[in-house]
């Protein structure tokens, strides 16, 4: 039994620093979940994500099915350097049409 003297502890709320390390941690957790629920939805989930050295020249894809490089380092001349993150299907078929995901690295 608490004594009469006594404080209770009231939870403390995260700073605004806390807040968005956590917001951080979380957005890419939760953009990947999202991802999956609109694939399951779609009927066309995939239990594991894809990884490969080069682009998808065989299999049945689906319009916004995503494969990531696994080889991935900094490509193009100088002052458009840019990492080749992934391709992503834009097209349905077998292998489906692929585009290129580039991030620019400002090199």
């Amino acid at each position: 039994m608490a004594r009469l003297n006594e404080v209770p502890l009231l939870p403390r709320l995260a700073s605004t620093d806390e807040m968005r390390q956590l917001h951080q941690a979380l957005a890419p957790l939760l953009r990947a979940t999202a991802i999956k629920a609109n694939q399951l939805a779609a009927g066309r989930f995939v239990a594991l994500d894809e990884t490969a050295a080069a682009i998808p020249t065989v299999g049945t894809w689906q319009q916004g099915d995503e494969v990531r490089n696994s080889n991935r380092t900094e490509l193009g001349a100088a002052t458009f350097k840019y990492v080749l993150m992934g391709w992503v299907c834009v097209a349905s078929g077998t292998p489906g049409t692929w585009v290129q995901m580039r991030v620019l690295t400002g090199n």
